[in-house]
C-alpha cells in the first residue's frame, strides 16, 4: 500500500516521458505459488476510462495466452491513435467544424456567468480542487423506478438522474438557467473502439428550468439538450473555449461549475 501510494503521487515529465509506468511487486510465496501485484500508473493524456477497460481486458488475455506458450490472440489493429489524431486535425479545419461550432454558439449564447450555490466560506481567488466526497447508495426499488421512468420517456437513466440533479441545483441557487459539464467517450467510429488513448471530451448541457416544469417535462428538456450535444460532440472543449472566449476567472471553471458523471 505504501509503494502504491508513492507510485500514484509521483509526477510525470511530459517533455521527456514516459507517460506511463509499470511496477511488478513480488509479495512472496502463498501456498507454494508466487503472488504478485502489477501497478499501472498512466497519465490521463494517453488514457481514459474506456482505455483502462481495454488495457485490463487485453492484458488478461495476453497473460493467459503467453503463460500457455500461445501467440497473441489479437489481430493487428487497423488504425492507431496517431491515425485518429491525424483525422481530427484534418476535421478541425473542415466544414463539419463550422457546423458544430454554430450549434454551440447558438446553444450557449447569453449563458449565465456562474452558478451561485450557497457556501459556508468565501470562494477562494484561485480554485484549489480540495474537496471531499459524500457516498450515497440508492435503494434497489428506487433504482428500478428510475429505469421505468426513463423507459417511459424514451430517455436514459443518465437523463433522469441529471434532471433530478438540476432540480437540486435550481433550488440551491435560485437560478433557472443551469449549465452542467459531462464527459463523453468520444469514440464515434467503430474502428477506434479498441484503441488505447485519450478520446474523452467534455460537453456542456444547458437546461431551462423556467416555469417550474413538471418533472417528466424536465426530463424531456434534458433529453433534448443531451441529444443535441451528442450530435455535436466532436468539437474539443478546448477549441470551444477558444472560439467562444467566455469570461474567465481563476476561481471558476469556464462555462460550467458543476460536473455530472454517470458510470
Amino acid at each position: 500500500e505504501r509503494i502504491t501510494a508513492e507510485e500514484a503521487t509521483l509526477p510525470f515529465d511530459l517533455e521527456r516521458g514516459p507517460v506511463f509506468r509499470f511496477a511488478l511487486l513480488r509479495l512472496g510465496e502463498i501456498e507454494e505459488q508466487e503472488e504478485h501485484v502489477l501497478l499501472m500508473t498512466i497519465h490521463h493524456i494517453v488514457s481514459d476510462g474506456w482505455s483502462v477497460g481495454v488495457l485490463s481486458r487485453e492484458l488478461t488475455q495476453l497473460y493467459e495466452a503467453f503463460a500457455l506458450g500461445r501467440p497473441s490472440p489479437f489481430p493487428d489493429l487497423p488504425v492507431q491513435y496517431a491515425d485518429f489524431a491525424r483525422w481530427q486535425r484534418g476535421w478541425l479545419t473542415g466544414p463539419q467544424l463550422a457546423g458544430q461550432l454554430a450549434y454551440w454558439r447558438e446553444r450557449l449564447v447569453g449563458h449565465p456567468p456562474g452558478l451561485d450555490l450557497p457556501r459556508d466560506r468565501p470562494r477562494p481567488a484561485v480554485q484549489t480542487f480540495r474537496g471531499g466526497s459524500a457516498p450515497l447508495e440508492l435503494p434497489r426499488g428506487l433504482s428500478e423506478r428510475l429505469k421505468s421512468l426513463a423507459l417511459a420517456e424514451k430517455s436514459s437513466a443518465f437523463m433522469v438522474l441529471l434532471a433530478a440533479f438540476e432540480v437540486l441545483l435550481q433550488r440551491l441557487s435560485g437560478q433557472d438557467d443551469i449549465l452542467v459539464g459531462t464527459p463523453v467517450a468520444g469514440r464515434t467510429r467503430p474502428e477506434i473502439e479498441g484503441l488505447i488513448g485519450f478520446f474523452l471530451n467534455t460537453l456542456v448541457l444547458r437546461t431551462d428550468l423556467a416555469g417550474r416544469p413538471a418533472f417528466r417535462e424536465l426530463v424531456r428538456r434534458v433529453r433534448g439538450a443531451a441529444l443535441g450535444a451528442y450530435s455535436n460532440q466532436d468539437v474539443p472543449f478546448e477549441k470551444l473555449l477558444q472560439e467562444l472566449q467566455p469570461e474567465r476567472a481563476l476561481s471558476r471553471t469556464p462555462l460550467f461549475e458543476v460536473f455530472f458523471n454517470f458510470l
